[in-house]
């Protein structure tokens, strides 16, 4: 099955071929042209797709915020979490204080839990730092994700996620941090495929936003950014004017938004996890999105304060019921789409002559399955670049 937003693509009764890692030949079996082969596999009726793409995670963290969402059930208030020592501020202390193998443990659990669900390729951003050792740490522990597992990782430097307990009175003397300090030892140590911003209210407005996304291009790391998800103010243009590879959350994105991010050819992230368990009520806009043919990605967030979800098979079937979305677009999401917001189109997410061998093998009898049933894992194998993996 190749992917694409308006169908499936699918070949019945297909064949498909790999040679050192890539996809050689596909067709249907009754054109299949001379060769040799090392090994067959007989799918017995079984559906390929592409290996998925998370394109969207945060994976890398110290401790977790369980008593927090216990809290909350209890009727406290965000504020009262946070001046609890809760909420982000949180999940800094924790991740500042754990070492690179304790963190590497607990960011090995999640991907592989992503991984035995059919992710060939997953985004890890950073953001839990918020100096510049711990940014650096837990982007080295990013890659080393990448290192310990069949797993392609695309690492976030995401400095301006938030306002450290030692800046909070002096913002933009976080964001000269960020662009002086961080920005430069990112690319001095190649740590970075993308640098992220919370381009938000209760993060960092669009001028600090535009002044990340200036020292990035001039560190030549590209742009994406969080937008959009609990204001509108102005995010997603912003990052339009500097052809961001997409912009993610996007909840209270509007018509103008939309139309920059088609301009722009970016992609819009959508991440019901976060959604759900903050029960939000206010939707991306969809409809938009399709009129204007912006591609949409879904994503888990994996996060532990937003969306602590480790499951990209149940973004699909919560992007269906929750966003309403179709269940070629939800899939065109996790492959074909996933792989455009990180900048891989070339390599990932397609069923493609040319394209990395990452295919999953499932167990079902028609695609929609992928999004309709969750709780039993439809994968019957995965590969990475032609080699079996699970």
């Amino acid at each position: 099955m190749t992917n694409g937003a308006k169908g499936y693509g699918e070949i019945l009764n297909g064949a498909l071929a790999i040679n050192e890692g890539k996809i050689a030949w596909l067709g249907e079996m009754s054109a299949i042209p001379e060769h040799q082969t090392e090994l067959t596999i007989d799918g017995q009726g079984k559906w390929l797709t592409p290996g998925l793409v998370d394109c969207h995670t945060h994976i890398v963290f110290g401790g977790n915020r369980a008593n927090e969402f216990e809290m909350r059930l209890q009727g406290k208030s965000y504020e009262e979490i946070a001046k609890a020592g809760g909420g982000i501020i949180s999940t800094v202390k924790a991740t500042r204080q754990a070492s690179e193998e304790t963190l590497l443990a607990g960011a090995l659990k999640r991907a592989k839990a992503l991984n035995k669900q059919g992710v060939t390729t997953i985004e890890i951003k950073s953001g839990y730092g918020l100096e510049t050792e711990t940014e650096l740490k837990m982007l080295k522990v990013a890659t080393q994700v990448g290192e310990h597992l069949p797993i392609d990782v695309q690492r976030t430097f995401l400095g301006a996620h938030a306002l450290p307990p030692e800046y909070k009175d002096d913002s933009q003397g976080y964001i000269d941090l960020v662009c002086q300090e961080m920005m430069p030892k990112v690319k001095e140590h190649a740590l970075a495929d993308a640098v992220d911003v919370f381009c938000e209210g209760i993060a960092f407005d669009a001028e600090q936003t535009e002044q990340v996304f200036e020292s990035a291009k001039s560190h030549g790391i590209p742009v994406k950014v969080h937008a959009e998800q609990l204001s509108n103010i102005g995010g997603t243009e912003l990052a339009a004017k500097y052809l961001a590879l997409s912009s993610d959350h996007i909840e209270y994105l509007d018509e103008a938004g939309v139309k920059a991010m088609a301009e722009a050819n970016m992609v819009a992230v959508v991440l019901p996890g976060a959604f759900y368990f903050l029960r939000e009520t206010q939707k991306p806009p969809i409809e938009l999105l399709r009129k204007y043919n912006v591609p949409m990605a879904v994503a888990s967030d994996a996060n532990p304060g937003s969306s602590p979800i480790n499951s990209l098979q149940l973004m699909l079937n919560m992007a269906c019921t929750l966003f309403r979305l179709t269940p070629a677009e939800a899939l065109a999401g996790v492959t074909c789409f996933g792989a455009q917001a990180l900048g891989l189109s070339s390599t990932k997410g397609k069923l493609a002559i040319g394209m990395d061998a990452d295919i999953a093998m499932w167990d079902i009898q028609q695609p929609a399955e992928l999004c309709y049933q969750f709780g039993v894992n439809p994968l019957h194998q995965l590969f990475k670049r032609g080699e079996l993996t699970g």
